[in-house]
């Protein structure tokens, strides 16, 4: 099961990719212009982002590159009518993994997300080190100076969403939806004891945190 955003504003379209999408486990939400998409993909959590390029408001290459620019690197598939080869090289340019020409068929773009989703998959399931520390995500193990340390999947998924967005800053609302998934009822405080039991199994010094970092007023962020 994927996180997908989907930012489009065809009607049409967004109830067929919504209604295919969660047909094959997926999870996903809307957003219908260019200024709620850079909102809504900024704040993290998603496996893959699936964005128009004529969208109200902003248009769909000005979105994927500001999400570059802020250091988002979920995968992004642009939708567009637009068929001239120029058009596919800005897009791409933008900062976009790939590209898909309406109209297209579901069973193509499926396709194309599998695609993406594993590439990203294959990226996190590399042993990722920082400090004395070795995540192999793959194993779900956590590694501290080559001894085993124990981790609960949760913790698991939130140091991934640590990872993924090293040197940003996160609100507990971005760690929710990228750790538990969009809309779950979770409350700060359950937010805050994870980051404390993570911190105690990657941190030399817990109450003096090296890696997870906490930003007053705003939320956390991993230095590594």
């Amino acid at each position: 099961m994927a996180r997908i955003l989907i930012v489009e504003d065809e009607p049409d379209l967004i109830l067929s990719l919504e209604e295919d999408l969660r047909r094959q486990g997926h999870q996903t939400q809307l957003a219908g212009d260019g200024e709620q998409g850079l909102r809504f993909g900024t704040d993290g959590g998603w496996d893959l982002i699936l964005l128009d390029v004529m969208l109200p408001k902003m248009d769909g290459f000005d979105v994927a590159s500001a999400l570059r620019r802020v250091g988002v690197k979920t995968p992004i598939i642009m939708l567009t009518a637009r068929t001239q080869e120029a058009e596919k090289e800005l897009g791409l340019d933008s900062g976009a993994d790939d590209y898909v020409t309406k109209p297209f068929s579901l069973r193509e773009l499926r396709a194309r997300i599998r695609a993406q989703l594993r590439r990203a998959d294959r990226e996190m399931q590399e042993v990722t080190r920082f400090g004395d520390c070795e995540v192999d995500f793959d194993r779900a193990e956590l590694r501290r100076a080559g001894r085993p340390v124990d981790i609960t999947p949760q913790e698991l998924r939130m140091l991934g969403v640590f990872l993924r967005s090293r040197g940003r800053v996160l609100s507990r609302d971005q760690l929710i939806a990228g750790a538990w998934g969009p809309g779950t009822a979770i409350t700060d405080r359950a937010v805050d004891s994870h980051v404390f039991n993570l911190r105690k199994k990657i941190e030399a010094v817990p109450s003096e945190p090296k890696f997870i970092v906490g930003v007053r007023g705003l939320g956390y962020r991993f230095d590594a």
